[in-house]
């Protein structure tokens, strides 16, 4: 006698297949990278050192690699693995640091520097993730510095001129009174003596 099983045609997938995918699935997701960028937009001052602050998770010892994108074109400009020393482009050589979650930190920026960093980690075999933060910087304009500065010098003589005339005024009317004062006694003193006069 046969066993119940044996003999007839299953539907659907077998069970040896529907492990394999599983078993393939997990293995994908071992592999994925993930990237978390918190600030996509940073706005900076010439002269200013500013953090391009990421961070990613993988399973394994990624590559990171960092590119800056601009109008005069795209370039490499650092390339690493954690936990090894970095391969900074010679334009970056003694303006750039890197940290191993991935975050890269400009010292001195200029105007050339305003663009698109576009950073790609990638862990062996292949599986990859890309995020871009963008970089504007502007120059602290001195014809701005300057109004300010001659605004404020304008104000501080203006006050310096009202609290002269506000002393003027004071001691104008502290004489004015003097004088009132000296004049009523003088009439008092004047009528006194007319009337002993009288008598």
């Amino acid at each position: 006698m046969r066993p119940p099983w044996c003999g007839r045609r299953t539907r659907g997938i077998p069970l040896g297949l529907l492990l394999l995918w599983v078993a393939a699935a997990r293995c994908l997701q071992s592999q994925g990278v993930s990237l978390y960028i918190p600030r996509s937009a940073i706005n900076a001052t010439v002269q200013e050192d500013i953090l391009l602050s990421v961070d990613y998770s993988c399973h394994g010892v990624p590559t990171v690699e960092w590119k800056f994108t601009s109008n005069s074109g795209e370039q490499k400009i650092v390339e690493w693995k954690p936990g090894t020393p970095a391969n900074v482009s010679q334009s970056h050589r003694d303006r750039l640091c890197t940290f191993d979650n991935g975050s890269i930190q400009l010292f001195s920026v200029s105007v050339k520097d305003s663009g698109y960093y576009v950073i790609t980690v990638t862990e062996y075999p292949g599986s990859s993730q890309f995020g871009m933060i963008m970089l504007q910087v502007s120059e602290v304009r001195y014809e701005d510095l300057h109004f300010v500065a001659v605004f404020f010098a304008l104000l501080a003589a203006v006050a310096a001129v009202l609290i002269s005339l506000m002393w003027v005024c004071n001691q104008c009317a502290y004489k004015f009174q003097r004088k009132r004062r000296h004049k009523l006694r003088e009439s008092t003193t004047e009528e006194l003596e007319m009337k002993d006069v009288e008598c």
